[in-house]
């Protein structure tokens, strides 16, 4: 018998609360129920995806999708991704970085680090709109991997 699907959370990282909404409602027009964490600082994101110990065993067996803004108020997304990236019980965990900056050597900086997608945020919400969407469609047919 196969072991149930182990749902994803979306944990979103995202001091603006208006790309918050955006980005949420998007999600949720293309299909994807998941739930989604949101978070308006690196602090207790980290805390969450970490625990409190920092040693991460409280994501060992959870399925997580993170957004990852890089412009937050106390640490950098860079900061964040490096941390995500490095613990065992994490570093698996798809990271979508969602942002304004569009310098090559941050988003190649991003790849470097295990990001596994950059999208740029365009200024004008048309735009930022289509990303999200584009986004959606990517969620809808994703296949997390199993932590192991």
């Amino acid at each position: 018998m196969q072991p149930p699907i182990q749902a994803v959370t979306i944990v979103m990282i995202e001091d603006d609360e208006g790309h918050a909404r955006l980005i949420e409602r998007n999600i949720r027009r293309a299909g994807v129920s998941n739930e989604i964490m949101p978070f308006r600082d690196g602090t207790t994101a980290l805390d969450f995806l970490l625990g409190p110990d920092g040693s991460g065993e409280a994501s060992a067996r959870r399925h997580l999708l993170i957004l990852l803004d890089l412009n937050l108020p106390d640490m950098t997304g860079i900061d964040i991704l490096e941390r995500i990236k490095a613990n065992p019980h994490t570093k698996r965990s798809p990271v979508v970085v969602l942002t304004t900056t569009d310098d090559a050597r941050e988003i190649q900086r991003c790849y470097d680090l295990g990001a596994n997608v950059y999208i740029t945020k365009p200024v004008n919400y048309e735009g930022f709109s289509n990303a999200i969407r584009q986004l959606g469609l990517f969620f809808s047919v994703i296949q997390v991997p199993e932590n192991s």
